[in-house]
């Protein structure tokens, strides 16, 4: 019987993400070629899959079939895999997951993975009503839970009220990411740094949050490589990076079908994060290193809870005690995540995987010291759907 093939990751890079006068597939273009200044030894011969992942290119950038547009770009010939696939917020997450299992079983060997999304269009007004689009049209759409904030303010009160989580806990989220993001130069917002009290006095979005309780909007793209680990070798002498465990768990599209008692509690999110466990033979204390989805600040919050890292309940007070500060407990976000990065539905997944990936090679900004086990994490919709993804410096036994 021959033996099972091991996936890994070998290196990736991204656009610039923000507010963009850019086509869609220029900024693919600008991925891409980050990500082969990221990987020397790659040659585009040695390319035979490719996944996009990405949401609005249809409506955004005219770009219906997109994968075969994306391969004519970036002169690509791929003989395993050539497809576009729209998980919205967890896009690139999920087609790790799909380029993980087509390593694995020996029908691809180097896959480029790439995400990407244009939201801003002239009329701005069009970003928004297209995030209705996410929902079903007749219930929570109508209503206004397709876009974000309300639907995740809602989460914050019955968190805040259950739990007694407070804005300068949720503050503390803001400040420790947008530290971490002033050396990301491709970040939305990039540079900027932030002191709880600016955090606390922002004008309010959508109470409880102020505007730094948000991530922004942003075009861009990311490019990374998933590869067998030989073919790996042969184009890096970096520390591989094993793809070890994953999990994708979706319980409901419509606010209605909400898994848990309160939206205060995200047991999809734990059911996946116990099945990634679970593949990776890992525990949140195996841990060094993470990339939540933190699409809000509460977001965060309640992903630390729900990912192990500590008591549900007790995500306020863990995150204002420094547990995510690069010395802490968990290093969380470390190149600032979604709230300073930036979040091109798309291509997220992807971006949080280059983190992980520079963590456990050990050649990030904010190094995590000796860093050996991480994971990226992407919630989707209204919080519908959870994506974790496990990578290790060593594979599962």
């Amino acid at each position: 019987m021959a033996q099972k093939k091991n996936a890994v990751m070998v290196g990736g890079g991204t656009s610039k993400f923000g507010v963009r006068q850019a086509h869609l597939l220029d900024m693919v273009q600008e991925a891409a070629r980050a990500c082969a200044d990221d990987i020397p030894g790659l040659k585009p011969s040695d390319i035979d899959g490719l996944i996009i992942a990405t949401t609005m290119a249809g409506r955004h950038s005219s770009a219906l079939n997109t994968a075969p547009l994306v391969v004519h770009r970036l002169g690509l010939k791929p003989t395993s895999i050539c497809i576009r696939l729209d998980t919205l917020c967890a896009g690139s997450n999920s087609a790790v997951i799909v380029a993980k299992g087509l390593v694995e079983s020996g029908i691809a060997d180097v896959i480029l993975v790439t995400g990407a999304e244009k939201v801003y269009l002239p009329q701005r007004w069009e970003t928004n009503y297209t995030q209705l689009a996410v929902n079903d049209h007749d219930w929570d759409s109508a209503m206004g839970l397709g876009v974000p904030p309300p639907f995740f303010a809602m989460i914050a009160k019955m968190h805040m009220k259950k739990y007694g989580t407070t804005k300068e806990q949720m503050a503390h989220v803001s400040v420790t990411n947008y530290n971490y993001g002033t050396d990301s130069p491709n970040a939305h917002f990039a540079g900027r740094t932030l002191t709880i009290e600016q955090a606390l006095e922002a004008r309010i979005i959508a109470d409880p949050f102020g505007l730094y309780d948000c991530c922004p909007l942003s075009d861009g793209a990311s490019a990374i490589i998933i590869a067998s680990e030989e073919r790996a070798r042969e184009m890096s002498d970096r520390p591989l990076v094993y793809l070890r465990g994953t999990a994708q768990h979706a319980t409901h599209s419509m606010s209605a079908g909400w898994p848990g008692d309160t939206l205060a509690e995200w047991p999809h999110l734990k059911t996946a994060a116990d099945t990634a466990y679970k593949n990776a033979k890992l525990t949140p204390k195996d841990i060094d290193v993470a990339q939540t989805h933190d699409c809000f600040t509460i977001s965060e919050i309640i992903e630390l809870e729900e990912l192990g890292f500590c008591k549900k309940g007790e995500g306020g007070e863990f995150v204002a005690s420094g547990a995510t500060k690069i010395d802490g407990v968990i290093p969380t976000n470390t190149d600032g995540g979604l709230l300073v990065y930036g979040h091109p539905f798309g291509a997220s997944g992807a971006r949080q995987a280059i983190e992980i990936c520079k963590q456990l090679q050990g050649r990030a900004h904010h190094q995590v010291k000796d860093a050996r086990f991480g994971l990226t994490h992407n919630l989707s919709g209204t919080c519908a759907q959870h994506t974790v993804v496990m990578y290790g410096r060593e594979p599962v036994n």
